[in-house]
């Protein structure tokens, strides 16, 4: 049975225009990307630039955390793009069949700290995260950054005790800026861009756990072509240049 997420993805597409190309034939207007909740900002400019480089074509976004956007695939959501914040998830989305050709490697992105502005826990180390009464929040295991967070709690050594756990990043810094936690585990990025709403503090053990994000285009896509001609311009010389603005390493 498809989830209520994967029907409201199809009602989404459902009426979408087709374009004729030179040769006649039918393509598709519209592309759908599938992308990791942390790619929200950048993509949406990246999207944008497709979109005046190809007169005609709209981009439409479903952001999530990436396992979330693995099983929407797995349940047969209609998609164009899938772009990832680990490559643990892509290699689930590959092995389930629902990706075409080979993904590629395209950002890199590392944890820090963020607390509300002016840190009034006193937050200064990731030890602190796991200090008794301290209100953290971080991703849940399953979604990338939670599975980076894992791996810097074995590398250090310190156990986290979450008073909850977010199935998207953007959830984890919401919790933040919101005041309702003392402190968050987000990517660098997601700190870099919520401004003054959050401080960042960042700490050496998160080199442990580096996420790399593989972007692909999805099988079965009737919009191959242009498909192919976002994940182009990710990968490219715009999308790198993009990407480094917004705080991301090179994968």
């Amino acid at each position: 049975m498809r989830t209520a997420a994967v029907l409201g993805i199809a009602a989404l597409l459902a009426g979408c225009s087709a374009w004729q190309d030179d040769s006649g034939s039918a393509a598709e207007a519209t592309i759908l990307v599938f992308a990791a909740a942390s790619l929200k900002s950048v993509f949406a400019d990246i999207g944008t630039r497709f979109e005046q480089d190809n007169p005609g074509t709209t981009v439409i976004f479903n952001f999530a955390g990436s396992s979330d956007l693995v099983t929407q695939l797995e349940q047969g959501a209609p998609a164009d793009v899938f772009a990832s914040a680990d490559t643990t998830n892509m290699t689930k989305a590959v092995d389930a069949g629902v990706i075409a050709g080979e993904p590629v490697n395209f950002a890199a992105n590392t944890l820090t700290i963020v607390t509300p502005p002016g840190n009034p826990a006193g937050i200064t180390s990731f030890a602190d995260l796991a200090e008794p009464g301290t209100q953290v929040v971080i991703c849940a295991p399953q979604v990338p950054c939670g599975s980076a967070t894992e791996k810097i709690e074995k590398a250090t050594g310190v156990t986290l005790a979450p008073v909850s756990e977010e199935s998207a990043v953007t959830d984890v810094l919401g919790k933040v800026t919101s005041g309702q936690a003392d402190a968050g585990l987000v990517y660098v990025t997601d700190a870099s861009g919520a401004g003054d709403k959050a401080a960042a503090i960042p700490f050496p053990e998160s080199a442990a756990a580096v996420n790399v994000y593989p972007i692909a285009t999805v099988a079965g896509t009737a919009g191959r072509a242009a498909a192919d001609r976002f994940v182009s311009l990710v990968t490219g010389p715009y999308g790198r240049e993009a990407l480094a603005s917004a705080g991301f390493a090179a994968p």
